[in-house]
């Protein structure tokens, strides 16, 4: 089965990249189409409003809100209309931003939440480093401007920042990172999630796929080859001798009729996946049928052993083993004689199915879908396939299955 990868996200500013892209952002790094308008509109509103109450709080101690100030502030939150695009410029952007608004002076207030946004969006974009570098800068011209600096900048009086202000400021940059962090390694769990969920669906169709392939293959490849045996009988004795005549098609029409009621129940499933199969699947205890369709095509199977209780999975793909062995003695042996044996011993079951060949044409065993299908049921149960030539001659598969014990049928 072929395994997928699940493809990676890039970026588009290298050096700074780390996690998964934001959602609005394409798988191949593109930006998406999505811009958030709304969000921004409401936030700068939010910034300007709230910073003119700032401002009547802490008249006095800084510098007024001036046209200067409230350009500053709709810059800093009109970045935030790109966070989703470059996130790596906007927070940078909006960290040099604040920090001009407040080396000039102006009130503390809601202007630090553009900072917040921005940084929250670039770590859950995948970008880190470069929002805790945007940080960090922002924190040290803080640290520069309220412990040197206030001195020759506005507003005149100013004193240095205190124990409280230094712990606040601390306060608010752990708030931004451990809920940035937060909302990252959630994300990035729900997409490995997603991830795993995908790949598990492929999966599941993929056996399913395959699981279809072989009945379909099993069931068609031995009727088909019963009703191809059966029509050159019918062709060859159709002027000398018509009453056998008469019994190949007879043949034909059961195999084909057999066969499409397989068929079909194999199709009933696709169309209603989940629900319980109308028949039964076959199992070994239709074995009797397969020795009565090979000697209808002229084979002779000889069974030994008794066929046991199995669970049904086991039993299905018995059978289907049985069948496929005994359609490529039809087809590819020269031998009209065959040999079934059936041991169950310590929970294993043993099939072995042999003729005395010649081959004709091509391996008394088959090749190509014949065998790899016996070969993935027997693996898929756990189980194991040996086919190849015998010393004597002829062509031998053995079959080692688990299985249940239980009661003989």
């Amino acid at each position: 089965m072929d395994e997928r990868r699940v493809r990676g996200h890039g970026g588009p500013v290298r050096g700074w990249r780390h996690g998964q892209p934001w959602p609005g952002r394409r798988a191949d790094g593109e930006p998406g189409s999505r811009w958030p308008w709304r969000s921004t509109v409401l936030l700068t509103a939010f910034v300007l409003v709230g910073s003119g109450f700032a401002a009547h709080g802490q008249q006095g101690g800084r510098a007024a809100l001036d046209p200067f100030a409230r350009v500053l502030l709709v810059v800093a939150a009109g970045l935030l209309l790109w966070r989703h695009r470059r996130p790596v410029p906007v927070v940078f952007g909006t960290a040099a931003v604040t920090a001009v608004y407040l080396g000039a002076g102006h009130p503390y207030g809601p202007v630090l939440l553009t900072v917040a946004v921005a940084c929250f969006a670039a770590v859950v974009a995948g970008h880190r480093r470069a929002a805790w570098a945007a940080l960090g800068t922002l924190w040290a011209v803080h640290l520069l401007v309220a412990h040197w600096l206030y001195r020759w900048l506005p507003p005149s009086g100013d004193r240095s920042a205190s124990l409280a202000q230094e712990t606040v400021a601390a306060t608010w940059v752990a708030v931004v990172v451990a809920v940035s962090e937060l909302a990252r390694v959630r994300r990035e769990q729900g997409a490995r999630e997603r991830a795993e969920r995908a790949q598990a669906a492929r999966r599941r169709a993929d056996e399913e796929r395959l699981r279809i392939a072989r009945e379909l293959h099993d069931v068609l490849a031995h009727s088909l080859s019963v009703i191809n045996v059966q029509a050159g009988v019918g062709l060859a004795l159709l002027d000398s001798d018509p009453e056998q005549a008469r019994t190949a098609l007879t043949t034909i029409k059961s195999a084909s009729k057999e066969a499409l009621g397989e068929v079909r129940q194999v199709l009933d499933t696709l169309r209603t996946p989940g629900d319980a199969p109308r028949a039964p699947a076959p199992g070994l205890d239709r074995l009797p049928e397969l020795v009565e369709q090979a000697a209808r095509a002229g084979l002779t199977v000889e069974v030994t052993g008794r066929a046991p209780r199995l669970p049904p999975g086991t039993d299905l793909a018995a059978f289907r083993i049985v069948q496929e062995a005994l359609t490529n003695v039809v087809r590819h042996s020269g031998s009209r004689h065959a040999r079934v044996r059936l041991e169950q011993a310590g929970g294993v079951l043993r099939l072995r199915i042999d003729d005395d060949g010649p081959a004709v044409g091509t391996d008394a065993g088959g090749s190509g879908n014949g065998l790899a299908g016996m070969r993935e049921r027997a693996a898929a149960l756990g189980g194991t396939i040996e086919a190849g030539p015998k010393d004597d001659g002829g062509f031998r598969v053995l079959a080692v299955l688990p299985s249940t014990p239980g009661p003989e049928r």
